[in-house]
């Protein structure tokens, strides 16, 4: 099976359909209908198993899957022995302590001797431990929001990306002690063959990602205009100029970085572009 990558991904929930998503536009065509726990690709050679998040990290580690596309705090909390290889700049959250509403919190101090409920014992420990305070570490596993309410704990330890379900439960966020996204683990017993594939599967993924962070733009522009314009879009190597049917005038081809967009957009318009046309990028190779 050495010629077969096999990817674990999580089951259900938001992670699982950003990481499927990814996987079919990095042109990976795949079955995955009828709540399967298994499935083969038809168009590069990789099997996708389907798993709870926080048993992809142990398949990774002892080499039943060779990747696996997880939360980081999953990957951290479990202290597997596996290579976060890439980052997915998706499915970002934060790990956050909550106290009840109505508590004067003023600082992590608070919570000495108190208890708190968590499903991430590990990281919770780390952090109380390198802000020294001692305090009672419930591990529990789903609905921890309600702890407080119930009696059960004095505090919660838990993911976050909203906030909603925590001041749903008359809770308040109160510290930030980890941040999260989505990455790709690897095992660190990977055949020469299974590796290449790995190196395969990662440029796809990287064209996907520099495609999304950029934008194909078209302008028109007097051609006196061009070298004020082409400082702000360098492109790639160059930007591509092409000639109008107006004598005078071009047609100014380039890429544009999505985090600059409107200041560079705004800054060639006063150097003389116009009929400026935005465009998405399906795939960008560099």
């Amino acid at each position: 099976m050495n010629d077969i990558l096999r990817i674990a991904i999580q089951k259900s929930g938001r992670l699982s359909e950003d990481s499927l998503k990814l996987i079919k536009e990095c042109g990976i065509r795949f079955d995955n209908g009828g709540g399967k726990l298994k499935t083969t690709a038809t168009n590069f050679p990789a099997e996708i198993l389907f798993l709870r998040d926080d048993d992809i990290p142990g398949y990774v580690e002892d080499g039943v899957a060779h990747l696996g596309i997880v939360g980081e705090n999953v990957s951290v909390e479990t202290e597997r022995d596996v290579d976060t290889i890439h980052r997915l700049g998706f499915s970002k959250c934060r790990l956050s302590i909550g106290v009840l509403r109505e508590n004067d919190y003023q600082g992590i101090q608070d919570l000495e001797g108190k208890s708190i409920a968590t499903s991430y014992p590990r990281l919770l420990g780390q952090y109380l431990k390198a802000n020294q305070v001692s305090a009672q570490i419930h591990e529990i596993s789903g609905s921890v929001e309600i702890a407080p309410s119930i009696g059960l704990a004095d505090a919660v330890c838990d993911i976050v990306s909203s906030g909603s379900t925590l001041l749903s439960n008359g809770l308040k966020e109160v510290e930030t002690i980890f941040r999260s996204e989505a990455v790709v683990i690897a095992s660190k017993h990977l055949s020469e063959a299974q590796q290449a594939l790995v190196d395969k599967l990662l440029f796809r993924i990287n064209s996907v990602q520099v495609a999304k962070n950029n934008k194909y733009i078209l302008l028109n522009c007097p051609l006196t205009s061009v070298d004020d314009i082409i400082q702000f879009l360098p492109g790639m190597r160059s930007p591509t100029i092409l000639p109008l049917a107006k004598e005078g005038w071009c047609s100014l081809h380039s890429v544009i970085n999505e985090n600059d967009f409107w200041e560079t957009i705004e800054k060639i318009r006063h150097a003389g572009a116009e009929g400026i046309l935005v465009i998405p990028i399906e795939k960008m190779i560099v």
